[in-house]
This record gives structure tokens, C-alpha cells and sequence, in this order.
């Protein structure tokens, strides 16, 4: 009796990862010259990946999966970093990232303006506060905690698409542009902030010293 061997075939998983690939870069490439992704179809994906409709299904179960999927791997593509580990990288993330967000600008503002675009940066807050929070603690550690959350929320804002968008619209700034303004921006707030810590810090050992 022969026993069925299991194995998992590296050729078959390269193959299955080169067609996810071929998925995801078909929607980029309609996003970049159409409508919102919300908008684009799965007959037109599949006949920009030049596979069959249904192919896309064995590996997206349907077509916000499939968004929801897109936009973690169009972050990782275009190599921008939404995880802050230090306080500096806070105050040069956007130096770095708006360049890089110039580069797929339609499926920027897409993941700006879709459904799904918000569903997914709606997902990933809980741990960016968390990153952000951590990476500020140095700065921010002996301010108030009204103060602190403040000063977070415009670190925030300020490292973000929505910024590089606005700085872009209504500034009339290109990425690299949008990025330096920014970065500038947040070295400004956490240097005054470290100002006030050093005051704050200095005020309570006077007190000790007055006991």
C-alpha cells in the first residue's frame, strides 16, 4: 500500500505568489489611470493580470478582501514606513514618504477617498497610536496627558497622506516639498515640547529642593 506523501511543492508556491502579485499589480495599474478602486472590476483586474476571473477568487475570497489586501502591499511596494519606532523616525517620516506617495499619487488619494482605503487606515490605527505613543515617549513622558494626546494627535496628522494631500492641494507643494514642510512642522512641535519638559522637570526637582 502506498502512503500519499505531503509536501508543499516550492514551484506551486512560487506559482501562487506570482499570480497574487500579478493581482494586486493589475488593480495598481488600473487605479493609476481610472476611478476609484471601489469602482474597478474583477473581469477588468483579471484581464489586466491575463488570468481568468475566477483565479482571483482562489486566492481573494471577494473583492474587499482583495482591497483590504492591496493596500498593506502597496505600502511594503512603495517602501513607506507607517510604524515609527524612534522619535526620529517620527520627525523624518514624512521627509522620506512624500517623495515616495508622489510616485503612485491616484492610488494614493484612492486609499485616501475609497471605502475600503478608509477601512483599512481605520484598521491600522489602534497599533499606529501605540508606535507613535512609544516613540514620543522621551519627548512627551513628563507632560500632562491632555498635552501629550494633543501633541500626538498632530503627529499624527502631520506624518500622514492626508497631510501630504493637503500640503500638496493647497500649498502648491510637490512630495519632497510636502515632506520637508512637515518634517519641519514636527521638529518645531516636539522641540517646544521638549522645552516644556525640561521646564516642567526643572520646576518639580525646586520644589524637592524647598522641602
Amino acid at each position: 500500500m502506498t502512503i500519499p506523501r505531503s509536501y508543499n511543492s516550492p514551484v506551486r508556491e512560487e506559482k501562487v505568489r506570482e499570480t497574487r502579485e500579478a493581482i494586486l499589480s493589475a488593480l495598481l495599474t488600473l487605479m493609476q489611470s481610472s476611478a476609484l478602486p471601489d469602482d474597478i472590476s474583477m473581469e477588468a483586474i483579471a484581464t489586466e493580470a491575463g488570468i481568468q476571473r475566477r483565479t482571483i477568487f482562489r486566492h481573494f475570497a471577494n473583492k474587499d478582501d482583495l482591497l483590504l489586501a492591496f493596500w498593506p502591499w502597496l505600502n511594503a511596494k512603495i517602501g513607506a514606513s507607517t510604524k515609527p519606532e524612534t522619535l526620529q523616525d517620527v520627525v523624518a517620516g514624512p521627509l522620506q514618504t512624500f517623495p515616495l506617495f508622489d510616485r503612485h499619487e491616484p492610488a494614493m488619494r484612492a486609499a485616501l477617498h475609497s471605502r475600503t482605503g478608509r477601512q483599512m487606515r481605520l484598521a491600522t490605527v489602534p497599533a499606529r497610536r501605540l508606535n507613535f505613543s512609544a516613540a514620543l515617549a522621551p519627548v512627551l513622558g513628563a507632560l500632562p496627558a491632555d498635552q501629550r494626546r494633543k501633541i500626538e494627535a498632530l503627529a499624527h496628522l502631520l506624518y500622514s497622506a492626508s497631510a501630504w494631500e493637503v500640503l500638496k492641494d493647497y500649498g502648491g507643494l510637490d512630495g519632497t516639498q510636502a515632506g520637508e514642510t512637515a518634517s519641519w512642522a514636527l521638529d518645531l512641535i516636539l522641540s517646544a515640547a521638549k522645552s516644556a519638559e525640561t521646564a516642567a522637570n526643572a520646576t518639580i526637582a525646586n520644589r524637592g529642593e524647598m522641602r
